[in-house]
């Protein structure tokens, strides 16, 4: 039994909880209005969840650059500004295409928006709305990015 157990350790649950995670880069974007600061909020394409924009590593850009680029594909965001320091990082489980889930880790960037455009790269895959960060904290699934946006 000992040696059953042992096989299973080595070969099946070690590899799991040493498998490297995956790294994104997400932007939190922002605006000041006369009624506080807001955040947007977009929907994924495969469940319609609230999302902050995000996506993988870009050949050539740094991580606040690739945030930057996400943000104008998935929510047609112009920045005013760009923090080339993270603001925090949050995880989640992605789901992938095979079923098997790989865990994320999420750099997050704030990005201040000049203006949204009307088309932009995913418009016609993605809903977008500027919430309150409370709002949005109830809105999101990951308690990381939960704390994270409270924190604002």
């Amino acid at each position: 039994m000992t040696k059953w157990l042992r096989n299973i350790w080595e070969e099946v649950a070690r590899p799991l909880f040493l498998r490297p995670h995956r790294v994104q880069f997400g932007a939190l974007c922002t605006r000041e209005t006369q009624d506080g600061l807001q955040v947007l909020l977009i929907t994924s394409r495969d469940t319609g969840r609230w999302i902050i924009p995000k996506g993988w590593p870009i050949d050539g850009l740094d991580g606040a650059e690739a945030a930057r680029q996400e943000a104008w594909e998935e929510a047609g965001v112009r920045a005013q500004s760009l923090s080339k320091d993270p603001v925090g990082q949050y995880t989640y489980d992605k789901i992938l295409k095979d079923g098997a889930s790989q865990t994320v880790v999420t750099n997050v960037y704030r990005i201040e928006v000049q203006e949204l455009a009307d088309i932009y790269p995913e418009a016609e895959e993605r809903t977008r709305e500027w919430v309150s960060p409370v709002i949005a904290a109830k809105r999101v699934q990951e308690p990381e990015l939960r704390a994270l946006l409270l924190q604002l």
